[in-house]
C-alpha cells in the first residue's frame, strides 16, 4: 500500500500566535526551510480567511528524490487549526492543531494522511514504505530546526544560524 499516517509533535518555547502565523505563511516557506521546501507558488489566494488557498510544492527530504504536489487550505481557526488537501505526488489530508501551554509556549501536532502517487517510486511503495518513513520524519526534523531558526529571527535575537540546506539536490 502506498497509503501513510504520520503524526508529528512539537514543543515549542514561542506563542501560538507566532509559530501559527509562520506555519500558516506559506509564501515563506522556501525561505525559513530551504531543506525541505525547493520551490512555493501561491496558485490562488482563496477567500480573505485564507480558506481556498491553492499553492504548489517542490519539495524533498534528505533521500535524493523530489516531489511535486500542491495544497488547499480547507479549514481554518486562527492560532488553534489549519487543514489542507493534498494532491499531486501526494495525496491527502494535513491536519496542523496549536495548543497553548500554561509555560507561554505552544504544542504543534501535524497529522498527515497521504498516499504517496510519485510516478516510478509508488508502485514499490510497500518495499520502499520505511525508507519513505525515514524520508518523512527527516524532513520533519528539519523544519522543527528551522522553525526554531525563523522564530528567533522574528524575536530580533542577532547572528542567528542560516537554516539547513537541501541535501543531495543539484537543481
Amino acid at each position: 500500500m502506498a497509503n501513510f499516517h504520520f503524526i508529528t509533535n512539537w514543543k515549542i518555547d514561542a506563542p501560538v500566535n507566532q509559530v501559527y502565523e509562520i506555519i500558516k505563511d506559506s509564501s515563506k516557506l522556501s525561505e525559513w526551510c530551504p531543506s525541505v521546501y525547493l520551490e512555493v507558488k501561491t496558485l490562488e489566494q482563496g477567500f480573505p480567511n485564507g480558506i481556498g488557498k491553492k499553492v504548489a510544492l517542490f519539495t524533498k527530504g534528505y533521500l535524493p528524490y523530489t516531489l511535486r504536489w500542491n495544497f488547499e487550505v480547507t479549514q481554518i481557526i486562527p492560532n488553534k487549526k489549519l487543514a489542507l488537501d493534498a494532491y499531486g505526488d501526494l495525496e491527502g489530508k494535513g491536519l496542523w492543531t496549536f495548543t497553548e501551554l500554561s509555560n507561554g509556549g505552544c504544542e504543534v501536532n501535524y497529522d498527515w494522511n497521504i498516499e504517496f502517487k510519485k510516478k516510478g517510486l509508488s508502485a514499490f511503495s510497500f518495499i520502499l514504505r520505511p525508507i519513505f518513513e525515514f524520508n518523512h520524519r527527516w524532513a520533519m526534523k528539519k523544519a522543527y530546526i528551522s522553525l526554531l531558526l525563523e522564530i528567533k529571527r522574528r524575536q530580533g535575537v542577532l547572528n542567528v544560524e542560516a537554516p539547513p540546506a537541501p541535501t543531495f539536490y543539484f537543481g
